[in-house]
């Protein structure tokens, strides 16, 4: 199964100059946790409420801070046209449960996670879980 087959394709996307309470609204508003950050139509960063927590108010920063000062660079993606498989062991390895999908030309066409993931095979979720549930990681805090 492609990754195409799953992921989420109505997908939201933040600016990096929006404030943080803003897209904190959006989340509550919509019930998202994980948001694509895009500047003139490329990827430039995640944001989750997660960020939001620990990378904003733990600081005592306020709800005015951008998006840009709290963001996850380092993006993580993968392409339509991959098996689910291969992608769900992939974010085990690399301990994230949700990322966002590009085509072959880069554009984001939505988002899958380990959740995506367990409705269509849940055995191929429980690969990536494991590797998610492993203490540490590239974004432990």
């Amino acid at each position: 199964m492609r990754v195409a087959d799953v992921m989420t394709k109505n997908v939201h996307v933040v600016n990096p100059d929006d404030t943080v309470a803003a897209v904190a609204r959006h989340m509550a508003d919509n019930d998202i946790g994980f948001l694509p950050v895009g500047d003139h139509d490329r990827l430039v960063g995640m944001i989750t409420d997660r960020d939001i927590v620990v990378r904003c108010v733990a600081d005592g920063r306020d709800g005015n801070t951008r998006v840009s000062d709290v963001m996850t660079t380092d993006v993580k993606y993968c392409f339509d046209d991959e098996e689910l498989s291969d992608v769900a062991h992939n974010m085990g390895d690399q301990q994230v449960r949700r990322l966002p999908v590009v085509n072959r030309a880069k554009r984001l066409v939505g988002v899958v996670s380990l959740a995506d993931a367990a409705r269509s095979d849940p055995s191929v979720a429980g690969v990536g879980l494991q590797g998610v549930t492993e203490p540490g990681g590239a974004h432990n805090q």
